[in-house]
Order: C-alpha cells, then structure tokens, then sequence
C-alpha cells in the first residue's frame, strides 16, 4: 500500500475511535465496506427496520469505502489492534474470519444459529464452511455466486456460437474460432480477476471433491490431476485479453458488452452493474451460466457479520445479527444490493431475472456448494496472500511447475 493510502487510513482509524470514545450507550455502530449503488441502499434499509425494532437506539452507519474493502479492512485490523471494536462488523464468510477467532476478536455465535432455527433455513454446504473448529462466528446476510460465465448473446449469434461451452476444453475448442474472426475469447481484468478465473478453473477440472481436496489439504497442488488442472488455466490465460487486461471489474465485464471480447468469468455482482448501470436484461441483452465444468455447483461467497469481543452494546449487537439472519433483514437488504439471501425460505417473488435464477440454484437440494477461494471461503488470509503473490509470478514468467511447488509449500507453512 503506497505511503499516501497508509497516511490516510491512520488518519480514518483515528478520527472512527474518537468518534467511538464519545459515543452513547443507545447507539449501534456497524462497520462494513458497502458504500457503492445497491449495497448502502439496501444496509439502509436494514438500518431503519433495525431502528423501528428498537425506539430509542441510533444505528450508526461506519461504512468505508474505497479499495474494494481494503481500506475498510486496513481501519478495522487498526480498531481491532487496539482493542476498540465497532459493535459489529463485516467480513466475508469462512476462512477469512480464521486470524480474529484464533485472536479472540470475535464471540461464538452458535447459540444464535440454535435460538434462531438458521440451521434448518441455511444449506449444510453454508454451515459447513461458515464453521470452525466446530463453532460459528459469523451471520451471513447475503450469498453471492462466484463461477459464471458472462456473455453477450448477439455477440454469440453474431459468432454463429449456438451456445456458451459446457467445459473448458470446449472453451478453448471456441477460442480457436473466436480469434480466427478477430474478437478475444476471455476479458480479464486485475490481479484478482485472474485468481478467480484460476479458481473456476480448478472446479471445473477437478470436481468439487477435487476442488475441495485441493484446499483442505487432502490433494497436493504437485499432484499429476492438479497439474493437468493448472494446464488447462494456462491455455485459458493464454487466449484471454491479459497483456492488456482492464483496471477493474467493471471495464472487463465492459469488453463483453462491447463485443470486443466474447466471455468474462466474474462473480454475479455483474448482474446488478448490467442491470442498474447498462441497462440490459438477463437472457435478452445479457447472459450467463455456470463456468465452464461446474452446472450443478454453486461456489459461493457471502457477506456476513460478528459480534466482537468488547462490543459496549453487545445486547444490541446480538439483534442487530438476528436481523442480518432473519428473512425480513434478508429480503430487504438482497434485492437493493444485487444478492440472493442465504436463506432458503426466501420470498421468491422479489427476485426476478438473474437474482431470480440464481435463488432457483440455491433453494435446489441437488446443488452442491463449495467456497470461494478468491473471497474469503476456503483459504486463511496467510495462505490467499501466499497464492497472490505465486499467482502474480506465474502471469509473469509462466512456470506452472514452480508455481504448484510454491503453494503447495505454503499451504505447509500458513495453517
């Protein structure tokens, strides 16, 4: 982080304790990133209910914004070093919690889950991976989906491609052509755009047994299977748009919308920005499937919030969860923000087009869950940083031999 960007998260850290050292025992202070179109409409929505459920207290929005959540995290790790907690605050399910519950930071919350009767309106494949070491600390309030495939259709019509390919060797079977007419086959973006094309990668070619053995330790990344896996990602890379990949996100997924690239892999906050920014219409304007390899999987990632040891409400933080778990929170805030909920009891008639189909996916017991790597789920933040930076040596020099014997040494080192 550049000198100027630590000056002013010092900065940020010190004026949120002031601001706490003078605070009333009748507020709530709930600490998140979400300050973009949909996500602040949608915690405001959750923060009037919350208030009209409790007359007298004050929920105080300390949401930061910038760096997709890294400043808020830069604040928050400052906060949480001084022992000057928010009442609650956001992080993304799973492993990414792992530091602050070894730490101490954050409370068991499992007799939540009990009272509240989430475990039989939250899927096992959510309990499983919001569980460690057997307890819960986190309420999840959102899902979101990680492996799709975002197309154009009339890019596709225009291609005379009759459909998006159902496994990466058809991918690449269609890159053949797609570049033979001059177009780029995959639009990438930054960094850790190409982490989540890596990881959607994996699950198509391993399975999400495979997938699942990589990052619990029961499948070396030096193993033949894996290697095979890493082949594939490495063909992919290669017919994507990386030496001239976009800034962010959002550009990348604008190359698809353009036609000047045929294919993004991007989580299904696409859909809110295709939907509210480029005024397009799933399955007419737009389109998306599962990622090559995984129909039938939903790699998830959620939005989820603690309750932190020294809270001074913690009465109010304990509430303020039992509306980030409850249906009503859920319904409110999901449809704003471009989420399903994670519960399966959802109201189906609020979401309609993407949101709707993807609620389809998730209410459907055959559907496997497994959790991101990229956001959160399946890997500590020690062993993510770890990947990076491997990851980050492989787009340069494009040893795949060098980068599996990094990170399977790593994977050693970081548990």
């Amino acid at each position: 982080m550049a000198i100027a960007s630590l000056l002013l998260v010092s900065l940020l850290a010190g004026l949120s304790m002031c601001a706490i050292r003078g605070a009333s025992n009748d507020q709530l202070e709930v600490y998140s990133w979400w300050t973009g179109p949909g996500e602040e409409e949608g915690l405001a929505a959750m923060a009037k209910a919350f208030e009209a459920a409790n007359p007298g207290v004050r929920f105080v929005n300390a949401a930061v914004s910038g760096g997709a959540g890294s400043n808020a995290k830069a604040i928050l790790a400052s906060r949480l070093l001084a022992n000057d907690p928010p009442d609650s605050y956001q992080r993304h399910a799973g492993l990414e919690l792992l530091d602050d519950v070894r730490s101490g930071k954050v409370h068991d919350v499992s007799d939540l889950y009990d009272e509240q009767g989430w475990r039989e309106v939250f899927p096992k494949g959510l309990l499983d991976n919001l569980t460690i070491d057997g307890k819960i600390y986190a309420v999840p309030v959102n899902i979101h989906r990680a492996n799709l495939l975002w197309y154009n259709p009339q890019t596709l019509r225009d291609l005379g491609i009759q459909e998006p390919p159902k496994n990466w060797a058809e991918f690449l079977a269609q890159a053949e052509a797609i570049q033979a007419k001059g177009k780029v086959a995959l639009a990438v973006g930054p960094e850790w755009t190409q982490k989540h094309l890596m990881e959607t990668v994996l699950l198509g070619e391993l399975g999400p047994n495979g997938y699942e053995s990589l990052f619990n330790g029961n499948l070396a990344w030096t193993t033949p299977q894996v290697s095979s896996a890493l082949d594939t990602f490495a063909k992919v890379l290669a017919v994507s748009d990386v030496k001239s990949a976009s800034g962010d996100w959002q550009p990348q997924i604008d190359r698809v919308v353009q036609g000047s690239a045929v294919y993004a892999v991007m989580g299904d906050w696409a859909s809110n920005y295709l939907e509210q920014t480029k005024k397009l219409r799933f399955g007419e304007t737009y389109g998306a499937v599962a990622s090559p390899g995984t129909d039938g999987v939903y790699d998830f990632l959620s939005d989820s919030f603690t309750l932190p040891t020294g809270a001074r409400r913690p009465d109010l933080s304990r509430k303020w969860l039992v509306e980030c778990g409850s249906a009503a929170g859920q319904n409110l805030f999901n449809p704003l923000k471009g989420s399903i909920p994670a519960r399966t009891d959802a109201d189906a008639a609020l979401y309609q087009g993407y949101l709707g189909w993807a609620l389809q996916q998730w209410r459907d017991p055959k559907t496997r869950i497994v959790g991101s790597l990229t956001h959160g789920v399946v890997a500590n933040n020690a062993y993510n940083a770890e990947i990076d930076s491997a990851l980050g040596l492989f787009v340069q020099h494009g040893d795949l031999g060098k980068f599996a014997r990094t990170v399977q040494q790593q994977f050693r080192e970081t548990q």
